[in-house]
């Protein structure tokens, strides 16, 4: 896994052993991040069950102000620690072990421009986490939040809490769903 493009770019990654991350792979992430280029400038970026903190460096190398890390994994935080000391991007980020759903309490921004979540698939997370970010201040009309998921997965509970299905990105075995507050 590497850094695609920015001040890190081709800078290789470490990712947590095991395999309870599945890092995203290089194709997948370059696709993602032409989608979002328009956000990520200056932008607040927001890395939800992060694992090695790739998809937030990726933001942060194509110049992100500012990134916010979240995983409750003791492995995952240490990597992403390593990764962002490697990069040289740790003092644009903030990294938060703790469980999802309390953490981004935690973020204490007027606006965040961009919310990447990658719960650990067939969990369930994925109403709970939209419950969550539906009471945030920091989420606006011009939040992006894109939530992986496997590709069956339903999103018509999303209305429910005040969010519209912009697009969903469908690839092999998961998806990519764009939400924005209605």
């Amino acid at each position: 896994m590497r850094v695609i493009a920015g001040t890190a770019r081709s800078m290789p990654l470490k990712t947590p052993r095991g395999t309870d991350t599945r890092p995203t792979t290089d194709r997948i992430k370059e696709t993602l991040f032409n989608m979002l280029q328009s956000y990520i400038p200056d932008g607040i970026f927001v890395d939800v069950y992060c694992g090695s903190g790739g998809i937030g460096i990726e933001a942060l190398s194509r110049g992100a102000e500012h990134a916010y890390f979240i995983d409750n994994d003791s492995e995952s935080i240490k990597c992403i620690n390593e990764n962002l000391h490697f990069t040289k991007l740790e003092d644009k980020a903030t990294v938060l072990k703790q469980d999802a759903f309390n953490a981004l309490g935690l973020i204490h921004e007027k606006s965040v421009d961009v919310i990447f979540a990658d719960p650990p698939y067939e969990a369930g997370f994925e109403t709970g986490l939209v419950s969550v970010l539906s009471h945030m201040k920091y989420v606006d009309e011009d939040t992006i939040i894109i939530i992986e998921a496997l590709k069956d997965t339903d999103f018509s509970f999303a209305s429910e809490y005040g969010f519209d299905i912009l697009k969903e990105k469908c690839y092999k075995t998961n998806k990519h769903v764009w939400l924005r507050k209605s």
